[in-house]
């Protein structure tokens, strides 16, 4: 039984322009063509070819890749590699599509927040900080080279990051050249090698007030948290921790003038 290009696709589900495509790339030849009307017929044996190819198509095998297997097996033993190298490749999309997501969803959350901080205005609260998993990069030095450990964390934890950057300071006063203080990531998951910490940073209550625009004029908010301090006599403890709501991002440094930082001063309960 031959069928016209048109009742095929009919039976097939397959428009007549992908047929003549199929047709070009010799996947699916059809059985004759008219040699003066040039009109495609096919068989009984095209339409199992061409439940083959939709089968196929439908695991995301390519078009070269049906050629090849059109070619190459006779039954579902011969196709046995195929497919599991296929499951294999999809696999790995799938894992890279879901690193994609996560880093997408933290991406958009930040973001959202950041839109509704800017147009706050911000003062001193006693706020409680929840437990968080963190890696935590510690560094002796200049306050200006943090940058280093948070593209140490970035390399090794960007994917697994699960909020905002933040820096934790274990002095208790300005050191010009040897202060102590920690990159740190919140992070879903991780483990720690000899140079990164990862552990739980333990929440509590904290005096928190945000500060907007460039970190050259922080000591700015800094004077009044302590002020506030002072005037209400709580028992602070360290380490202080900056949070970094808005700064430069990885792409665009953006203007200073809108950065959004956090100071967490942590109090005695």
């Amino acid at each position: 039984m031959k069928f016209s290009i048109g009742q095929f696709s009919s039976i097939t589900s397959l428009s007549i322009k992908t047929l003549r495509l199929y047709h070009e790339k010799g996947i699916l030849v059809p059985e004759s063509v008219d040699e003066f009307t040039k009109y495609r017929y096919y068989s009984d044996a095209n339409f199992e070819t061409a439940r083959i190819i939709r089968i196929l198509k439908n695991f995301d095998f390519t078009l070269a890749e049906i050629k090849a297997i059109l070619e190459e097996c006779n039954e579902e033993s011969d196709l046995l590699e195929q497919l599991q190298n296929k499951f294999k490749e999809i696999q790995s999309k799938i894992n890279r599509y879901e690193l994609t997501l996560n880093s997408l969803e933290t991406t958009i959350k930040i973001e959202k927040e950041n839109k509704m901080e800017k147009e706050q205005s911000f003062e001193i609260e006693e706020k409680t900080i929840d437990t968080v998993l963190i890696a935590g990069y510690r560094m002796k030095g200049k306050y200006q080279d943090i940058g280093e450990g948070f593209s140490i964390l970035g390399k090794k934890f960007g994917r697994h990051a699960n909020g905002k950057p933040l820096a934790l300071y274990y002095d208790g006063e300005y050191k010009e050249d040897n202060a102590d203080f920690e990159a740190c990531f919140p992070i879903r998951k991780g483990v720690e090698t000899d140079e990164v910490s990862v552990r739980e940073l333990k929440g509590g209550k904290c005096l928190s007030l945000i500060h907007k625009g460039s970190y050259d004029f922080l000591t700015e908010t800094y004077k009044k948290i302590f002020e506030h301090i002072n005037k209400t006599g709580v028992k602070t403890k360290l380490p202080t921790r900056e949070v970094y709501l808005k700064g430069p991002g990885m792409i665009f440094k953006g203007n200073p003038k809108n950065y959004l930082t956090e100071i967490q001063i942590f109090i005695e309960e």
